[in-house]
């Protein structure tokens, strides 16, 4: 790292490590902003489309049913950010069998996203967030998969660097505080998250996303805690009802800015670039999701329309239901989920199947596999319809 791009100091300095190379030490939050018109309005979008969203979810019939593909939406976007391959399908495909072990380990690391995430949500009911729960999310997050000898579930007692694939700390494009000076940035961080302030909430998940990210704890696994840790804000913070807002597919559609602005608060104090484009994903992402929970709903409606019409039994309309909480299923699933025996739970899924709601995909005999392809093809799409942004992030 070149302390030298360092320079202007507006966000932190730098000091040398134990190894002699520089490092970055973020200033403690909040930071002084100049506040711009387009940046107030950028806010005053983002607040908007949340609160739209937030409305839907406490007037939706079955909101809950919604959180089991937004959350693995999510889990595969994050995950890929940091380079895995694998899809919402090889996530739903793995879970659906029950499998406590893939060959594929991609599919394990977003696995344990999905674990971790539900666990830092229902943990918020007895724990508020802190240090202490981080690192049990990121005990979970980093098990059994790659990475997981790099201490998981405790912060780094070496320094770490980031940079292109096998680089040198020389080499290095940034380097986080050296150890002593992490652990003095965590506490001040945690003692931060639970002060009172002026600031807008969204503005000041923007500022302790990106502290986190500068602080860097963790030996590996960082970007997927920073970014689980805005879901665990919004809902904390009382400004969503049911995890439904997620950002990692903004920020993986414009991963290269992503990086960049981040990099540029440490540089140059760029702030406002920073904000901007945390705020423009807050807006963008609202209104995807809405769009999303609406098509899921109007779905959930016409398959209910459709089974009642034919005299269905309350097991196959509740598992009907449950097919927009997880799209895949198996046979061994459907009889631990819905609590009845395995013929029962074939014999349910043969009617789901003669109906054209379910579809057998594997070709097997044995542990076959069935997704409910109208749910997966609205989860699965890529981006929703959504309002134009009209402010870009600036500088």
């Amino acid at each position: 790292m070149e302390h030298t791009d360092f320079t202007k100091h507006k966000a932190g300095y730098c000091i040398k490590n134990t190894s002699g190379h520089w490092s970055f030490v973020p200033n403690d939050l909040p930071p002084k902003i100049e506040v711009n018109w387009k940046l107030a309005s950028l806010l005053s979008e983002a607040d908007r489309r949340l609160s739209e969203l937030a409305g839907i979810a406490r007037t939706l019939p079955n909101p809950h049913l919604l959180i089991g593909p937004f959350t693995r939406r999510e889990a595969v976007l994050s995950s890929k950010i940091e380079g895995t391959l694998a899809s919402i399908s090889d996530l739903m495909s793995y879970e659906a069998l029950g499998l406590v072990r893939s060959e594929k380990s991609d599919v394990r690391e977003v696995a344990n996203y999905v674990n971790a995430l539900e666990y830092g949500l229902d943990r918020l009911k007895e724990l508020p967030i802190s240090l202490r729960l981080l690192k049990e999310i990121h005990q979970r997050l980093m098990q059994n998969v790659r990475g997981d000898s790099l201490a998981p579930g405790e912060f780094r007692k070496i320094q770490n660097w980031i940079g292109p694939p096998g680089c040198k700390i020389e080499d290095a494009t940034f380097v986080p505080p050296p150890i002593n000076e992490m652990k003095q940035a965590l506490g001040t961080l945690e003692k931060y998250i639970h002060e009172t302030t002026e600031l807008p909430p969204l503005v000041r998940m923007a500022l302790i996303h990106y502290q986190f990210e500068a602080i860097h704890p963790f030996i590996d696994g960082n970007g997927r805690v920073g970014r689980l840790l805005i879901t665990l804000l919004l809902c904390a913070d009382g400004l969503m009802p049911q995890p439904l807002l997620y950002l990692s597919a903004f920020f993986e559609r414009h991963r290269a800015e992503y990086y960049k602005l981040l990099l540029e608060v440490s540089q140059d104090g760029n702030w406002i670039g920073w904000l901007s484009f945390f705020l423009r994903g807050v807006a963008e992402q609202s209104s995807d999701a809405i769009a999303r929970a609406i098509l899921l709903q109007e779905l959930a409606g016409k398959l209910r329309e459709r089974l009642q019409d034919t005299h269905s039994s309350a097991t196959l309309l509740k598992l009907a239901d449950h097919l927009f909480f997880r799209p895949y299923v198996s046979a061994a699933y459907v009889a631990r989920v819905m609590k009845v025996s395995l013929p029962s739970a074939t014999k349910n899924i043969d009617k789901l199947v003669g109906e054209g709601i379910l579809e057998e995909i594997t070709g097997r005999q044995r542990k076959r596999i069935y997704v409910a392809k109208e749910i997966m093809e609205i989860v699965e799409r890529e981006e929703m319809k959504q309002l134009p942004i009209k402010f870009q992030p600036t500088s």
